[in-house]
């Protein structure tokens, strides 16, 4: 009854929270619940305690309560990337492909050590001496793009159907890459042994992320051929609800992505039905639910999000480490897209490498890998640092990556790149 208590309790919260948000703020809902949150929390820490103590000790008590990483990673974070996967066009991914690949691969590996070398020679001049491996630590969960929050926010933005492909790809998929090096660093720092041979590395990604895939493929044609023969919206829903539910549980029983396999099973149901119809009021309970999901999913994590505030001890003492390392992990992330796009054959203008960067949004995943560090000294330095990139990243840049998407622009610098190139080719030839 606990869990049920405390879920009902957060589920009142973000809709008052969302309520409030709609009438005053009118910020992006995910967005103003978590502003909105931020400011309960920051008035409860700093007078809580003396003004309205039972109220503080209730939210801090609940907040405590709730394992984050257990709760975001072994529950929510299935049904929000499988309501991801089902609304990205596989033919839009597909064009893509290449640079949603290389940048969920290699951009990540490039972005953890430049996070992880930036913040070990720049943390000493703040009186902080965090150990290199810490600092690698920290480069390996804060380098993945948040899938949940860069979905979130880019309904909002005003983006082409590309750039948007590419954006929401990349952070999709990006889980495999960053769950080994994360795992593998993370070992490497409590002083278990790890076997770091290129073959053993390779075969952990080819099990976590390749298991992955290859399990949410098979969920997602079963099921597919299942409501072919079906074609109820009753049933339906609950046959995606078990892809989720069931799904996640076979891939932790068999030490796989979870997240990937959702991602998978989510991107075949939701394109499946170009070889398989349904009726159209099928679909439309179907799309309707799980959008209805995933909105009820983001209240409740945007406001997770922003009452663990309650939970993290001496944040103010690690504010200024926080805002370097906001500019840090920005620059780590102009290296990560930019340096890549050199070497692809396919032409990126420079606004459309802006909105890569400046929509690189850190959200959830972050703070719950922090989370999962065992205490001990510098735990709590990673954890406070994260949590001030994740807030800018969501709030700041979520708000302002609408602005810097201007299609338009971004249409006809690429026009004009892709005739350059072409004008070179015919050249050589």
């Amino acid at each position: 009854m606990e869990l049920y208590y405390s879920f009902s309790a957060l589920i009142v919260l973000a809709s008052i929270f969302s309520y409030l948000n709609y009438r005053f703020l009118k910020l992006p809902s995910t967005i103003g619940i978590m502003v909105i949150a931020i400011v309960v929390s920051i008035f409860l820490v700093s007078f809580g305690e003396t003004v309205l103590p039972r109220t503080f000790g209730h939210l801090h008590n609940l907040m405590s309560s709730i394992d984050f990483t257990e709760v975001l990673m072994g529950a929510m974070l299935n049904f929000l990337l499988f309501a991801g996967g089902i609304h990205i066009n596989i033919d839009d991914l597909k064009e893509q492909l290449r640079p949603v690949l290389i940048f969920s691969t290699l951009g990540v590996v490039i972005s953890t050590f430049v996070v992880g070398f930036g913040m070990f020679y720049i943390l000493p001049f703040l009186g902080i001496n965090l150990p290199f491996i810490y600092c690698l630590l920290f480069g390996a969960l804060i380098s993945p793009t948040d899938p949940v929050a860069v979905l979130s926010i880019l309904k909002q933005a005003n983006v082409s159907k590309s750039l948007e492909t590419k954006v929401a790809g990349e952070s999709l998929f990006n889980d495999g890459m960053a769950v080994v090096v994360f795992t593998v660093v993370l070992q490497l720092a409590v002083g278990n042994e790890v076997d770091l041979g290129v073959e053993s590395i390779g075969l952990l990604l080819l099990k976590e992320a390749g298991g992955g895939l290859l399990l949410g493929v098979i969920l997602g044609w079963v099921t597919s051929r299942l409501m072919r023969e079906v074609d109820d919206y009753i049933i339906s829903v609950l046959v995606t609800l078990s892809v989720v539910m069931g799904g996640y549980l076979i891939a932790r029983q068999m030490h796989i992505s979870g997240p990937l396999t959702m991602v998978a099973a989510g991107l075949f149901m939701g394109n499946f039905n170009v070889k398989f119809k349904m009726k159209s009021i099928t679909q439309d309970y179907l799309i309707k639910f799980w959008e209805l999901i995933d909105e009820i999913l983001n209240a409740v994590l945007f406001l997770f999000i922003g009452f663990e505030l309650l939970v993290i001890k001496d944040l103010s003492h690690f504010m200024i480490p926080g805002l370097v390392a906001i500019v840090v992990v920005l620059v780590a992330r102009l290296v990560s897209i930019y340096g890549p796009t050199k070497f692809m054959k396919r032409t990126f203008s420079p606004q459309t490498v802006k909105v890569l960067v400046w929509g690189g949004i850190r959200g959830g995943v972050s703070i719950a890998l922090a989370l999962s560090i065992p205490k001990n000294e510098y735990s709590t330095i990673v954890l406070s640092i994260t949590y001030c990139v994740v807030v800018f990243s969501i709030i700041v840049q979520g708000l302002t990556i609408g602005k810097l998407a201007n299609p338009n622009k971004i249409a006809k610098e690429e026009e004009e790149l892709e005739t350059i190139t072409l004008t070179e080719d015919s050249k050589k030839l």
